[in-house]
């Protein structure tokens, strides 16, 4: 699957991900969207190291479940980093 594949993915997966960890973010719907599509591409990477394999193609439940809990990861680990300033 290509960089636009990814993109595509990363965006959707980050809306899943904002459906599943409800709440305020400090960033907003643009940071949200970065943050899916980093973690779509993250999860990729780790995907394909941990499965020695390609990971398929954008239709593939394997390849969607791990840019959606990339995704879950790279977002609880900014509202971590960030959570305390947005609150003051």
């Amino acid at each position: 699957m290509g960089v636009l594949g990814w993109i595509v993915l990363g965006l959707l997966a980050g809306a899943i991900a904002k459906a599943i960890m409800p709440g305020r973010d400090p960033g907003g719907l643009i940071i949200t969207m970065l943050i899916g599509i980093v973690g779509a591409i993250l999860g990729g990477f780790v995907g394909s190291a941990l499965f020695g394999t390609d990971l398929g193609t954008f239709f593939d439940l394997r390849t969607w479940l791990l840019a959606i809990l990339g995704s879950l990861v790279l977002l609880g680990v900014y509202r971590l980093v960030t959570g305390n300033r947005a609150r003051a």
